[in-house]
């Protein structure tokens, strides 16, 4: 198993401030070589998974996400969990409860007849669905260009200056469009793509390109994320928590959770389940501390479910090649697949 050395964490930190900051520079900050950073580097994408990925700030378009819960059966449940793992309206999937919980993070356009058609018609045409919530992303206190403590612990305030880029030249009066989605498509997939790698994929010259991704970075369009295996930074145990909050608490309570360094994300959501986070601890022993001495402390919240995370099988819109394995297109088709008239209850757990 691969094992991060404080190098190593450096580097991650380092990319989670400018994902796409050139080796020489990072190298300088770090005080090694660009041999180095690059040779490190290559070894984190080959052994640990590493990846940068490009994405949109969730505010700066007009989609909305919505967290899914589904109960599955436990042997229908993995295969279902990649199965919608490759559609491309969804940017997580996790494996919760003991495999028989599938978590789905679904990005949707802004109108109502897209999530419709997804909660109510394409996800109980699944057979082994058992049960199905859906919950409306209305805040991020946590997550997206915030990141996880564990990935930015290892630099001093002196170094993260240095590798903060600077942003703030002219830009154009043009926000993300349709327009950018090629470039998009192809940050997500690397995000440290070349110009000429990313000519290529958008048919605009390397100067367009450049300028273009000057133009997005500088109006704060978008942001660069760091993937790699979450147990390599000591998150061993990790677990969704769904809380349940009194509405005029309930940015008191968001507002503090997203200082602690145990979570990753924090939403506040729809639902008698008002804000849901992850939490991401080194073993059991501290999980339950968190939840009896952090967690215990808050009046505010009422009730408290935690369910823990088995396998992510998507991240950051990124299948995890360690988790959703090689899964027949038969076994997945399967999975979807109508085995009766659909309709609007069916799968829904009311």
């Amino acid at each position: 198993m691969t094992v991060l050395d404080e190098l190593d964490r450096r580097l991650v930190h380092a990319l989670r401030i400018d994902g796409r900051a050139p080796f020489s520079r990072i190298g300088e900050v770090l005080g090694v070589s660009t041999q180095t950073v690059a040779r490190r580097y290559r070894r984190l994408r080959a052994d640990a998974g590493l990846r940068v990925v490009g994405l949109v700030h969730h505010e700066r378009d007009e989609h909305t996400r919505w967290l899914v819960r589904l109960g599955a059966t436990t042997a229908a449940a993995r295969t279902l969990a990649d199965s919608l793992a490759r559609r491309p309206d969804t940017s997580w999937v996790k494996l919760l409860s003991g495999g028989t919980e599938i978590l789905l993070i679904v990005r949707m356009p802004g109108d109502a007849d897209a999530a419709q058609s997804f909660l109510l018609r394409e996800i109980p045409r699944a057979a082994s669905i058992t049960t199905v919530s859906a919950h409306y992303v209305l805040h991020t206190y946590l997550g997206g260009p915030t990141a996880w403590h564990g990935q930015v612990a290892a630099l001093d305030e002196r170094q993260c200056r240095r590798l903060t880029p600077r942003l703030d030249g002219p830009v154009s009066g043009r926000a993300v469009s349709d327009a950018d989605d090629a470039l998009l498509a192809a940050l997500q997939a690397d995000g440290r793509a070349g110009l000429a790698d990313l000519a290529t994929a958008t048919g605009w010259s390397p100067a367009t390109v450049a300028r273009r991704l000057a133009d997005l970075r500088g109006r704060d369009e978008i942001f660069f994320d760091v993937q790699l295996d979450d147990a390599l930074l000591g998150a061993n145990t990790q677990a969704l928590l769904w809380m349940s909050v009194a509405p005029a608490r309930l940015d008191e309570v968001a507002s503090e959770l997203a200082g602690h360094p145990e979570l990753a994300f924090v939403f506040a959501t729809t639902g008698p389940n008002n804000l849901v986070a992850q939490v991401m601890c080194s073993d059991t022993g501290a999980l339950h501390h968190y939840l009896t001495r952090r967690l215990g402390t808050f009046e505010a919240i009422r009730t408290l479910e935690v369910a823990p995370v088995l396998a992510t099988i998507k991240a950051a819109g990124r299948l995890n090649p360690s988790c959703t394995g090689q899964r027949s297109a038969r076994a997945m088709k399967k999975a979807l697949a109508p085995t009766g008239p659909a309709g609007p209850g069916r799968g829904s757990g009311r």
